[in-house]
């Protein structure tokens, strides 16, 4: 019997056989593509988000494309025209209120506290000056020799007080004025001890005026020389401040000035039209503005340098003269005082009186001042004073010499009388007018002083203000004068 052969395949159209395990259908993998009875389908990646621009770029690539046209091009010049300008207006306020600023306290600030310093130095070297005067003459002082202690100590002290208030807290100057003003009564205690034991006849009261002369010239002398040399520098660096080029200034103006003569050239080759009212506006207001600014400048330098040449410089040599004759009065005074108990060795081995060798160099440091004090005069009411003040100089020299031969020769009334004003022509009477014709001479240069730095200053009035008005005024030129241009494109 013939069997007849299975088929391995289902019949067509009909599902699996009765009883077959089927397969479950797999749903598509989400971000896959469907899978087909057909070729696989490439897997595509997938793109990443584009980077957002930021302002910046969006506005750079929105002024390249404004600058491809011209009338972008003329806003984009119009804006940097009006920048320089009012930069240049700006800057140029800015520097020449600096400056005006410094000239101001070159002249109400750091010239008076140096002149203040300058007072204080010679206060105290004068009230040491009257100290001896008053030991010297005993019971003999007369009440205008005392008077006039006490009134250098106040002066000195009425001054420190001033110049404390103008110090910064904790700087060199108000540690030096601090220090003065704790001497100051230690000073005068040893005074008032030296010159009651004189009137009693102790001669202990010399040890005391010793002690008082030491501290004065060890101590307090030194420390108000120091606090004048402070607020002399301070007075130099406000003349170097107020003096400086304003090169900032001077070189935004320049640059104005070019970009705004390019920018009228450009016009003139586009339009041929030579003159754009708007762009000549802020060519002249600049101008002006450089103009004002170099010729404020050189007049202010010119008055400043003035009036420290013939100012500051003949008040520096006649306050070292001052002092100089006040030194040499109080060591003229001692001399008698002590009476050769103070000693000095030179260096060649000599033993000297301490008292007049150190008269000797102060007189010399004298001259020597005045000498320089007349070479700076510039006209007869400074040179006068000083010519006076040498004169009476060298009649003190030969007083002083004689004085010094009486007392050398063991006639020590004489040498007293001398010196301290019982004589027919005593030196103290030398040293007033010295010392009168030194004081009239600081008062003219003084007067010298404060003219030229007020003609220095007043040069410069006006011109920050009028430099902003200017460069605004400028700076609406330019704008306007571009835009009329633009309204041509419209």
């Amino acid at each position: 019997m013939t069997q007849t052969p299975k088929s391995s395949a289902p019949p067509s159209g009909h599902g699996p056989a009765s009883g077959a395990p089927t397969m479950p259908s797999v749903p598509p993998r989400p971000g896959l593509p469907e899978q087909h009875s057909g070729a696989a389908r490439p897997l595509t990646p997938a793109q990443p988000p584009e980077a957002r621009r930021t302002a910046f770029a969006e506005g750079f690539d929105q002024l390249r494309a404004a600058a491809t046209t011209e009338p972008g091009r003329l806003r984009i010049i119009g804006a940097l025209l009006a920048l320089f300008v009012v930069a240049f207006g700006a800057v140029a306020a800015w520097q020449m209120t600096e400056r005006a600023a410094a000239a101001d306290d070159v002249l109400n600030r750091s010239q008076p506290l140096s002149s203040d310093a300058a007072d204080i130095y010679r206060s105290l070297a004068d009230a040491n000056t009257a100290a001896a005067s008053g030991y010297l003459a005993g019971l003999q002082e007369k009440p205008a020799m005392r008077e006039g202690y006490e009134k250098d100590i106040r002066t000195a002290a009425e001054k420190l007080v001033k110049a404390a208030a103008n110090s910064e807290p904790g700087s060199p100057s108000a540690n030096t004025i601090a220090e003065l003003s704790r001497l100051l009564p230690e000073y005068k205690g040893l005074v008032e001890t030296a010159r009651a034991n004189n009137r009693q006849g102790y001669p202990v009261g010399g040890a005391y005026l010793r002690a008082a002369n030491e501290m004065m010239q060890q101590k307090m002398l030194p420390a108000a020389g120091k606090l004048y040399q402070t607020e002399n520098e301070r007075l130099r660096s406000d003349y170097a401040d107020a003096k400086s080029f304003p090169w900032a200034a001077t070189g935004l103006g320049l640059l104005a000035l070019a970009a705004l003569a390019w920018a009228q050239r450009r016009n003139y080759r586009r339009t041929n039209r030579v003159l754009n009212h708007g762009l000549v506006t802020a060519t002249a207001t600049a101008t002006v503005v450089l103009l004002w600014l170099a010729v404020s400048h050189t007049v202010a330098r010119a008055g400043l340098n003035d009036s420290y040449d013939h100012g500051v410089r003949s008040l520096n040599v006649l306050h070292e003269a001052r002092i100089a004759s006040l030194t040499a009065r109080s060591d003229e005074n001692l001399t008698l005082v002590r009476r050769g108990a103070d000693s000095k060795t030179l260096d060649d081995g000599t033993v000297v009186d301490a008292y007049e060798w150190g008269y000797d160099q102060q007189i010399d440091q004298l001259g020597k001042a005045l000498a320089r004090a007349e070479g700076l005069a510039d006209d007869s009411a400074g040179e006068k004073p000083v010519q006076d003040a040498n004169g009476f100089m060298k009649i003190w020299k030969d007083r002083h010499n004689l004085a010094r031969d009486d007392n050398n020769s063991g006639n020590y009334q004489a040498a007293r009388d001398r010196v301290i004003g019982a004589a027919k022509e005593p030196t103290s009477v030398c040293f007033d007018n010295v010392d009168k014709a030194l004081a009239t001479a600081l008062e003219h240069e003084q007067s010298e002083f404060k003219q030229a730095a007020s003609d220095g200053r007043d040069s410069l009035t006006g011109l920050p203000t009028g430099a902003a008005v200017l460069a605004v005024l400028g700076a609406a030129g330019a704008v306007l004068g571009i835009g009329r241009r633009l309204s041509e494109y419209r």
